[in-house]
């Protein structure tokens, strides 16, 4: 997606450990117009899937995947990074490396929200060691729902994630693919 790419040169920031900072416009500010362009592209490229839901992680992947079952008209359920009192005491859970926290990460999904019969595409934000989709996979095989396909707004392919995820088997649509990146320079596919 051009304007993705676009955006990504104009406010990206390359950090140390390979980590790409979009808080301009996905990861801590918000722009809603290019969440609804993003979300319309993902709905385009996965409605003859027909899915029913959206797994994504808390907290960057809601807004893609918002506006993503915005457009097809589905609901979007989001691993928590708490377990909250308000869930049952059985729900699935995953501890998965965080790179931009420096620990891991627990994600809860109840079973009130993902089950048997679900259509199931996970979406997040970035794609680079596969661990955190793997897990959010790993949830949906639990829950005896059907994993789909996966939907990344960007993947970062020197970090080998989309090997990771072979094994499930199923498509993966990346909106902008990075080949390579540097402070100075982000080089995509």
């Amino acid at each position: 997606m051009e304007e993705l790419k676009q955006r990504i040169r104009k406010d990206g920031q390359v950090l140390e450990g390979n980590i790409l900072k979009l808080d301009a416009f996905m990861n801590h500010q918000v722009d809603p117009r290019l969440m609804r362009k993003l979300g319309e592209e993902f709905a385009r490229r996965f409605a003859p899937l027909k899915p029913n839901k959206i797994l994504t992680a808390e907290i960057s992947g809601i807004a893609p995947a918002l506006e993503t079952g915005q457009a097809l008209e589905i609901p979007v359920v989001f691993a928590r990074k708490a377990r909250l009192v308000t869930m049952p005491k059985k729900v699935f859970e995953r501890h998965v490396p965080s790179p931009t926290r420096g620990a891991e990460t627990l994600l809860v999904v109840s079973p009130e929200f993902l089950g048997p019969g679900d259509r199931v595409i996970v979406l997040d934000d970035f794609l680079a060691s596969g661990q955190t989709l793997n897990a959010l996979a790993n949830m949906v095989v639990e829950a005896k729902a059907s994993l789909l396909a996966f939907g990344v707004v960007i993947e970062k392919t020197f970090e080998s994630g989309r090997a990771a995820l072979e094994e499930w088997s199923v498509p993966l649509e990346s909106l902008a693919v990075i080949e390579k990146m540097t402070p100075k320079q982000i080089v995509f596919k």
